[in-house]
């Protein structure tokens, strides 16, 4: 994929924002969460960073995916996951859908603020019982006259605390449940909503994530996002933009940790010589080093081709390869290096420690490793038959 200097001016900005609106305050968030959601993306509306691909009629800069992408990977520069997290879920979680399949007046009222950086928006498919198996949701939502009633409840929400509206795939029907669903705009401010404290995680701990229960909501039936009984597949098909950029964003995460770890091990000594001396640290590294850059050829190969239209099944099968190898990758990298910074990198408030915590999300988040290996099975055309 060839970057223009459009690119690169992109990637310089929000590599400044993340020097300069995010790292000084990570320590603080981490401790002190969540981070303010508002407050940080009023800015990085005001730049124009929440609407990079979306339609220039509603305050986008309607350039292709490979903006966005750029963008996503220096955002992972970040001294920590949560807030890069929740700046994805804005961006590439819970909007794709409304820009492409949303109404006008849907798009006036919530697209631009959410570009803008006036709302903050959350995506609501998980639930306890139907996280990666996301058609056996239970949360329904019945006709009633002109409105939908809604009820049932969403787990692992990010940005649910400070959410203006959810994104949220319901039963709508009784119909097979690959053709029951729909996706529904819910404003926080409906009647019967209601949010459970904060969960206490292993690691995101900047970023907020909460249960969110809906008992008896009512909303316009013209808040539905595309068609009734097409939320499944619109769904997959903002899947697919979710984990290119989760990938790319590993991709900065992971190369400011391999680098950290190259400046520690270049200055800490032991047995006389300094660590990186030692044929084993640096070929170690020299390896994570090629396993990432083969990580960012993937990415940015299925960039290209689902900027030119490619074959859709194709597009599945190397998004969900990007998705498999980024949190496989995460894991190797964090623990590698983790390794050589001893016992400093034990320490709660180590970097590589934060990052081998966060990035453990990334193999089970929109979609665990084992929904991303049936995924690509079926596309090869492996996948055993059920009986």
């Amino acid at each position: 994929m060839q970057f223009t200097e459009q690119h690169e001016a992109l990637r310089q900005t929000v590599r400044n924002v993340v020097a300069k609106e995010i790292n000084p305050h990570v320590e603080q968030w981490e401790s002190q969460p969540p981070f303010p959601a508002r407050q940080l993306f009023k800015k990085l509306g005001d730049l124009g960073l929440l609407g990079i691909s979306k339609p220039e009629q509603y305050g986008g800069m309607g350039l292709d995916y490979s903006y966005n992408l750029v963008a996503g990977e220096e955002f992972g520069r970040a001294h920590c996951g949560g807030v890069p997290l929740a700046i994805g879920v804005q961006t590439d979680m819970a909007t794709p859908a409304l820009g492409r399949f949303g109404s006008e007046e849907l798009c006036r009222q919530y697209l631009v603020p959410a570009i803008q950086g006036e709302m903050v928006a959350a995506i609501a498919v998980s639930e306890p019982g139907a996280g990666s198996d996301v058609a056996n949701i239970k949360t329904r939502a019945v006709v009633q006259g002109d409105d939908y009633i809604i009820n049932g409840s969403k787990m692992w929400i990010t940005n649910s605390t400070q959410a203006d509206w959810f994104c949220l795939l319901a039963n709508t029907s009784d119909d097979a449940r690959h053709k029951n669903k729909s996706l529904i705009l819910v404003p926080r401010d409906a009647g019967g909503i209601s949010v459970s404290s904060p969960l206490d995680k292993l690691g995101m701990r900047s970023s907020d994530t909460a249960q969110v229960f809906f008992d008896n909501v009512k909303v316009p039936r013209r808040n539905l996002i595309g068609m009734e009984g097409q939320g499944f597949m619109i769904q997959m098909i903002q899947f697919q933009e979710e984990r290119m950029w989760g990938a790319a964003n590993a991709i900065g995460g992971l190369e400011t940790v391999i680098k950290a770890t190259i400046e520690y091990t270049s200055e800490r000594e032991a047995f006389g010589s300094r660590l990186i001396d030692n044929q084993v640290v640096h070929f170690r590294l020299a390896e994570l080093q090629t396993e990432l850059e083969c990580l960012r050829a993937l990415v940015y190969s299925t960039c290209e081709q689902y900027i030119n239209g490619g074959n859709q099944q194709h597009l599945l099968q190397l998004a969900s390869m990007c998705k498999l190898k980024a949190g496989r990758l995460a894991r190797e990298i964090t623990d590698s290096c983790l390794q050589y910074w001893g016992g400093m990198g034990y320490m709660w408030d180590n970097l590589v420690a934060r990052s081998y915590r966060d990035s453990r999300l990334a193999s089970i988040g929109g979609g665990a490793d084992e929904v991303m290996l049936g995924i690509i099975c079926k596309t090869l055309g492996i996948f055993p038959s059920r009986q």
